[in-house]
C-alpha cells in the first residue's frame, strides 16, 4: 500500500513501536577496527578472494568466532576448515595435519594454525611468509615449523598486537579470534607482514619419521583420523621394503596389547573387524579395522609408538622379544 506523505517506513531490522513497547537494545558486533586507509570491500566481480585455512583444536563454537572476525575485516576472503578437532593441546597431530593437508593448497593461501597451549604466556605470536607467497599464522610453539620448512625460505615474524588489531583489547585466553584472526583478515587484505610485527625467530618441530629394519622396530602415531585409522611416521615404501608386500603378516605391540595385522593394499581386503596394516593416502603406514577403530583395538592415540614385529605364524599367541632400538630421524 502507498505511504501517506510524511508516513516514515521501517528500515530491516527495526520493529514497530506501539503505545508501551520499548525498543530492544543493539548489541554491537565484535569488531576489530581498521586503521582509516583500510576499508573491506568484497572482491572484484568475477575474481575469487584469498583462500584462508583453519587447522584448531578448538572446536566449532570458537572457531565460528574466528571467521566472524576474517569476515568483517576480508568478506570476499574463502575460509577452509581443515579441521577444528584435533585433540586438546595436540601439538603434534596439528603440525602433521597443517603440513600434509595445507599442502593441497595453492601458493599464496593464508594458513591459520591454533593449537596453543601456552596462550596468554611469553610464547611469541607468529606470522611466517613462505617463498611461494603463502603465510602462516599461529603461535610459535613448533606447530608451525614443519609446514613452514615445507614450503620453503620462512620468513618469521612477531606479531604486534596494536599494529593488528589496532585499539582492540586481546583476550588472554583466546589470541584465535583477538589477534590470529584479524592478523589473516590483514594478510587477506594485501596488508604487508612486515607492517604487522618485527622480524624473529621461529621455534623448531621436526615431525618424527622411523627407520624399521627387517628384524622390525617401533614406530609413532602422528594422526588418528575420523575413522579410527592410526596414521604412522613410517613411509609405506619403508613399511613394504622391511615387512614385505600384501599377503604377509606383523605382529603389534602396544603398552601390553598384542595384535596380528595382516598386510593388504585396501580396505576392501578386510574383514568385517579384521585388522590391517597398509598405506594411507598421506604415504604412510596405517592401522585399520574394517568397520571398525584401530585405535580403539590398539589403545593408540597421536604420539604413542607401536612395535612391529615381522611374520608371525598365524593364530600365533606368543609374544616374539622386542628387538633393538630403532633409529629414526626427523622429517
Amino acid at each position: 500500500m502507498p505511504l501517506s506523505p510524511g508516513a516514515r517506513r521501517n528500515s530491516p531490522g527495526r520493529r514497530a513501536r506501539g503505545p508501551g513497547t520499548r525498543s530492544e537494545p543493539t548489541i554491537p558486533p565484535h569488531r576489530h577496527p581498521l586503521p582509516p586507509h583500510e576499508h573491506p570491500p568484497g572482491s572484484p566481480a568475477g575474481v575469487p578472494g584469498p583462500i584462508i585455512t583453519l587447522t584448531t583444536d578448538i572446536g566449532w563454537a570458537y572457531a565460528s568466532q574466528m571467521k566472524g572476525v576474517i569476515l568483517s575485516q576480508a568478506p570476499g576472503a574463502r575460509i577452509v576448515d581443515i579441521t577444528h578437532e584435533v585433540p586438546p593441546q595436540g601439538i603434534l597431530e596439528g603440525a602433521f595435519l597443517a603440513r600434509y593437508c595445507g599442502a593441497r593448497f595453492p601458493p599464496g593461501t593464508i594458513h591459520v594454525v591454533i593449537v596453543d597451549p601456552g596462550v596468554g604466556s611469553p610464547r611469541q605470536p607468529l606470522g611466517v611468509r613462505c617463498r611461494d607467497g603463502s603465510h602462516l599464522v599461529g603461535p610459535d610453539n613448533g606447530v608451525l615449523s614443519p609446514f613452514a620448512r615445507h614450503l620453503g625460505d620462512p620468513q618469521p615474524y612477531r606479531l604486534d598486537p596494536h599494529r593488528v588489531a589496532p585499539g582492540a583489547e586481546v583476550s588472554a585466553t583466546f589470541e584465535g579470534r583477538d589477534l590470529f584472526a584479524p592478523a589473516a583478515g590483514r594478510l587477506a587484505r594485501s596488508v604487508p607482514l612486515a607492517e604487522l610485527g618485527d622480524p624473529t625467530s621461529m621455534a623448531e618441530f621436526p615431525l618424527p619419521r622411523s627407520r624399521l629394519p627387517p628384524e622390525g622396530g617401533d614406530v609413532q602415531v602422528l594422526h588418528v583420523d575420523h575413522f579410527g585409522n592410526a596414521i604412522t611416521d613410517l613411509p609405506t615404501p619403508d613399511f613394504h621394503a622391511a615387512m614385505g608386500g600384501p599377503g604377509g603378516r606383523v605382529s603389534l605391540h602396544v603398552e601390553g596389547r598384542h595384535a596380528i595385522a595382516r598386510i593388504v593394499r585396501t580396505y576392501s581386503e578386510l574383514r568385517p573387524g579384521e585388522l590391517g596394516a597398509l598405506g594411507s593416502s598421506f604415504g604412510f603406514l596405517e592401522f585399520a579395522v574394517s568397520h571398525g577403530k584401530a585405535d580403539r583395538v590398539l589403545g593408540v592415540r597421536a604420539g604413542m609408538r607401536v612395535l612391529v614385529l615381522p611374520n608371525p605364524p598365524r593364530g600365533s599367541e606368543g609374544v616374539p622379544p622386542p628387538p633393538a632400538a630403532s633409529s629414526r630421524k626427523p622429517l
